[in-house]
């Protein structure tokens, strides 16, 4: 998800760039609210979602659905989410800030600055990882750590802090520093660890001080306060089932700085209006460095510090979205037309589209998934017979295994996914809840688990947006 391979798949880049075709007008609050209500479904009563919207007219707040099963609060622009990897807006922003005060340059070989906290960093032919590569997902590190078990497995709770810092000593560089964009949760912890190590500060206590309370976000923080936690729209996995808050596993918890913030679409909407000048901004020359400064994603598409940058000249949107394993955010802006969108739902998957479509209404809506999934009993026995290795072309292998009674998948590594336990809905159909992804087997004539069809979490960085097939 964002967070765990949070939210903008490649491909979407390019229909960005082919779907942005000049600034056209938000749609009206009825039409939003109807996209609302056929996202959440109406008859659901434990998940919903807040847009909120801010143009040359002022601010509005749109909401659909509740905060939790049997409450009757219905959610507004003070209802607290986790917003995963938008965190990472401000992780940036503090960056951006310590640039423009000359404490750190973004050509630092971030190496500089992590000898006193013990990270020994990969090269790759003479090159060292700056802290501008770290920014904008260039420096060829990967995802997540391969050394850190799922997150659903007991072994996972032991996972620390050390066992990073000897997994980063002993990876090497599969491709040249800065060469190409690969989404890395790694990246921004390092870069955390840099900038805590310059300021010799807490790198939670850096972000609140330098970046949130500048900024006025007085209901954003990495802890959450007894008014937030009133506040809080509990997260929802994708069978609509209590999920985990990140910052309870440990491999997340260890990454703050990459999606560990709490927020509401009041607090980002202030944001939003300082980026685009309704208000003035003590960070608004640290704005200025964090999107004057971008490595290429694809033509059209550029990765700045923090913020991902679509289209060009006038024609520009400023995005970023996230997803954790309970709630998906998105926070995006026109600077010419001077309109924001921020979208917050507690439930996992992805808003992306409607924050696109907001502000391009030519942009098309996701269809809904399915989120009703009921699981069945099968005999355990019966499940060895969808166990193996499945090739999928031009993306690489599932592992499909038993543990116990259960079954699980592994998808490709390239896809940052967490090893997963699939449920069953049928003999053919299998969901998994942690993430919005199904899996279908098909037979042969003889009766025998031939291939399966893939329909993959929407918007994960570096997988799919389209099921794909994969033969045993």
């Amino acid at each position: 998800m964002n967070f765990l391979r949070a939210a903008i798949a490649i491909s979407i880049f390019a229909t960005f760039s082919t779907s942005f075709a000049g600034t056209q007008s938000v749609p009206p609050d009825d039409e939003i609210r109807k996209i609302l209500a056929e996202r959440v479904g109406e008859n659901e009563k434990a998940v919903g979602i807040v847009v909120g919207i801010i143009d040359p007219q002022g601010r509005r707040i749109i909401s659909y659905g509740q905060r939790n099963a049997g409450g009757a609060r219905p959610l507004d622009g003070d209802t607290v989410f986790e917003i995963a990897s938008v965190t990472k807006v401000f992780t940036a922003l503090l960056l951006a800030d310590m640039v423009e005060k000359n404490e750190v340059a973004l050509s630092d070989p971030a190496s500089k600055y992590l000898t006193a906290v013990a990270i020994k960093l990969p090269e790759r032919n003479g090159h060292l990882i700056t802290l501008l590569d770290l920014a904008t997902h260039t420096s060829g590190l990967p995802f997540m750590p391969a050394n850190a078990p799922p997150f659903n497995d007991p072994a996972a709770a032991k996972y620390s802090t050390g066992d990073l810092k000897r997994y980063l000593a002993s990876y090497q560089l599969t491709r040249d520093i800065g060469s190409d964009w690969d989404y890395s949760n790694i990246g921004y912890w390092i870069l955390s660890e840099a900038l805590s190590a310059r300021a010799g500060k807490d790198i939670e206590d850096l972000i609140r001080s330098r970046v949130l309370a500048p900024l006025k976000m007085t209901d954003t923080d990495f802890e959450l306060s007894p008014k937030m936690k009133s506040n809080l729209a509990p997260g929802h996995d994708s069978a609509l089932q209590p999920a985990p808050a990140a910052s309870t596993i440990p491999i997340y918890s260890i990454m703050p700085a990459g999606g560990g913030l709490y927020s509401t679409t009041n607090d980002l909407l202030t944001v939003l209006s300082q980026c685009m000048g309704y208000e003035p901004s003590p960070l608004a020359p640290a704005m200025n460095v964090a999107l004057g400064n971008r490595r290429p994603v694809q033509p059209g598409n550029e990765q700045a510090l923090g913020w991902n940058v679509y289209g060009n000249g006038d024609d520009q949107v400023i995005f970023r979205d996230g997803s954790s394993f309970g709630y998906a955010s998105v926070m995006a802006y026109d600077p010419k037309a001077r309109v924001g969108v921020v979208v917050l739902t507690n439930q996992v998957g992805d808003v992306g589209d409607i924050a696109r479509h907001l502000l391009r209404p030519d942009f098309p809506l996701a269809k809904p998934a399915n989120t009703k999934h009921i699981e069945i009993t099968l005999d355990p026995k019966f499940l060895d017979s969808y166990v193996g290795r499945y090739e999928a072309k031009g993306e690489g292998s599932f592992t499909l295994a038993r543990e116990n009674d259960f079954l699980t998948i592994e998808s490709p590594a390239d896809w940052g996914l967490p090893k997963l336990r699939i449920r069953p809905e049928s003999h053919r159909d299998f969901f998994a809840t942690e993430l919005p992804l199904r899996v279908t087997f098909q037979t042969g004539s003889d009766g025998k688990v031939r291939s399966l069809t893939i329909y993959p979490p929407r918007g994960q960085k570096g997988v799919p947006a389209n099921k794909l097939a994969a033969d045993k």
